[in-house]
């Protein structure tokens, strides 16, 4: 059988004119396939808060236009370059947030590799990508559970695992906030891993949600805006919490450093509040005794750790109900800008 020559594709062009930024091409060029190159039939594609940021002008992080967009994905490999030794044609595989960050630290030139934004991404039928840019997909999920996990589950591995000397241990408490991607991989991957899970969210019906992914306390910050203070409440002898997500940005943060623990971490990973005058000073860390850490979700590394405990625990992301076709991407886009959403948005590739 021939290989492709030509894939259909989505590009977002210049403007910040949301989902109608994005524009379709049904026969763009596949690159030639380097010897270190993989070819990948792209079967799910998954949408962060992300992908919907900068199409609308408002991410903060290297992005080079026209791009096609996404980061998240599953898919097989119908095809590798002469030297490619770690996968062979008929591997299922995600692909890696940022190309270059393969373990340690990021750096300044791997910062420069993120898929979808600095170089193209994942929505396409077919990509070429290095192998060093792929990971094996876990065995026990679908293709459209594994296109969620290159960014939020990433992300959220990162935050409790990610700063070795305060990795997370049995016992630990942790708080999520809301219903995101990110927060829901949090609840799971600490509940799995024998911490004490306290999430905040908005409404009765996600609250029993959250509970059935494993939170064992949840506080609505509508009707308790002071939710730090009652987290801290529920931590042994009030002591505080051990690792806090927080995604709303300086919004949330005064609430967070009141539940910290001394000698905790507050893992800084979105960008979703407004940026108020009154937001807390960086003195508000010392005042604390605390950890203030901001990532850029996660090394291949890391992404094979979770990937193992992912199969090991039997972990299965939350996935919306509705499952938009490769034709339906703006649909999608504009579906969760309207927070439609429960868990993944995933975009099926046929």
């Amino acid at each position: 059988m021939s290989l492709p020559t030509t894939t259909a594709q989505w590009t977002i062009e210049e403007g910040q004119n949301g989902s109608d930024s994005l524009k379709f091409d049904d026969s763009a060029q596949i690159p030639e396939l380097g010897d270190h190159d993989c070819l990948v039939k792209i079967d799910a594609v998954s949408l962060n808060y992300r992908d919907l940021a900068i199409p609308h002008g408002r991410y903060p992080f290297p992005i080079a236009l026209p791009v096609v967009p996404c980061s998240d994905a599953s898919g097989k490999i119908l095809a590798t370059g002469r030297r490619v030794n770690r996968f062979k044609k008929g591997d299922e595989v995600t692909t890696l947030f940022n190309q270059g960050h393969i373990a340690g630290p990021l750096t300044p030139s791997s910062v420069r590799t993120g898929l979808g934004g600095a170089i193209p991404g994942t929505l396409r039928q077919y990509g070429v990508f290095g192998e060093d840019g792929l990971v094996a997909k876990p065995k026990t999920l679908s293709a459209e559970e594994a296109s969620t996990l290159s960014c939020a589950a990433l992300t959220a591995w990162n935050a409790l695992y990610g700063l070795q000397s305060k990795a997370l241990k049995p016992g630990d408490v942790v708080l999520t906030q809301g219903t995101g991607g990110v927060s829901l991989f949090a609840v799971q991957f600490a509940a799995a891993g024998g911490a004490t899970v306290i999430a905040t969210t908005s409404s009765e019906e996600k609250a029993k949600k959250l509970k059935d992914l494993g939170a064992h306390h949840v506080i609505n910050y509508k009707s308790n805006p002071n939710w730090g203070e009652e987290a801290k409440k529920l931590t042994y002898d009030e002591q505080g919490v051990d690792h806090i997500l927080e995604v709303g940005g300086p919004t949330n943060m005064a609430q967070s450093l009141n539940a910290i623990k001394i000698d905790g971490v507050i893992s800084i990973i979105g960008f979703l509040g407004d940026t108020p005058r009154d937001q807390p000073s960086f003195s508000e860390c010392l005042n604390h005794i605390c950890i203030v850490r901001g990532i850029l979700v996660g090394s291949r590394m890391q992404f094979e750790e979770m990937n193992r405990a992912i199969d090991a625990n039997k972990i299965k992301p939350v996935v919306d109900s509705r499952i938009f076709q490769f034709d339906e991407a703006k649909e999608g886009y504009q579906y969760m800008w309207d927070q439609k959403h429960f868990g993944k948005v995933v975009i099926k590739v046929d």
